[in-house]
């Protein structure tokens, strides 16, 4: 089973810890890949000049109170790395909660959770990154748009692997677009409110608290030690956890669609 997650924009800087190797992250195969998209970031946030800087915030996306963000990228090759899990700090990883896991539900989560990500393409929450700043809607010189960037890329990497069991994809929609799963066995994820308004059920789409409850999803995942076959099993796990799970009907060729339905946010 692989269960597929966005990155934060939030990140906690790691304080110690030796550099990041490309290599020692998951699937070896893309550390190529992931130094030329280093590089290019390096070389770009390395720029001084007050014209370099603005150009180099504005191809990130980022305002002018954000120069910091520019200088931590400069030095990403030699910035402390640690856990993704300790470096990614969003909502999703809040609600996850990976340090507080027992053994056994960490190594389940380290196994199985993958990480989507503009710069590194995907990591594991065990692999040792640095705090850096790059969402995969950006275009770096040279190198491109990211998005199809990665796309061009990670299929070789990720295809035999996702060949061995269903995928959980509980990414958002920028960086779904970066490798497609296999659709006969995966499935997607969306997260509906449910209130009483007027005496009337109403249901809502959220944003922030999608992201908690995909946290808490996994979580709970990992403390039943689930090994689902299948996405019916998924289901199963999910409904067996307390989640009431409905699946949307989708056209042919695309992966199954679970609504996960929740009445406290």
């Amino acid at each position: 089973m692989l269960i597929l997650l966005p990155p934060s924009e939030g990140k906690t800087v790691a304080t110690e810890g030796d550099p990041v190797d490309p290599g020692s992250l998951w699937l070896p195969a893309l550390a190529t890949p992931r130094k030329r998209v280093l590089t290019k970031l390096v070389a770009m946030s390395g720029r001084s000049s007050a014209r370099s800087v603005a150009d180099s915030l504005a191809t990130l996306g980022l305002s002018a109170g954000q120069t910091d963000e520019i200088a931590r990228n400069a030095a990403l090759r030699s910035a402390p790395a640690a856990p993704a899990a300790s470096i990614y700090s969003g909502v999703l990883y809040e609600a996850l909660d990976a340090h507080s896991l027992s053994g056994e539900a960490r190594a389940w989560v380290d196994s199985r959770a993958v990480v989507f990500s503009g710069l590194w393409g995907v990591v594991r929450l065990d692999d040792r990154i640095p705090a850096y700043r790059l969402s995969v809607g950006v275009t770096l010189p040279t190198v491109g748009g990211l998005t199809a960037y990665w796309k061009k890329v990670l299929p070789k990497a990720l295809d035999p692997v996702a060949s061995q069991g269903p995928v959980l994809d509980l990414r958002s929609g920028a960086y779904a677009a970066m490798w497609t799963p296999p659709a006969a066995t995966s499935a997607t994820v969306r997260v509906l409110h449910e209130r009483v308004v007027g005496g009337v059920g109403k249901r809502s789409v959220v944003s922030h608290f999608n992201k908690a409850t995909k946290g808490r999803i996994v979580r709970a995942l990992a403390e039943a030690a689930v090994e689902p076959a299948s996405v019916d099993e998924i289901v199963t796990a999910l409904r067996d956890l307390k989640y009431t799970v409905e699946e949307q009907p989708t056209g042919a060729g695309r992966p199954r669609q679970l609504d996960v339905v929740v009445s406290e946010l």
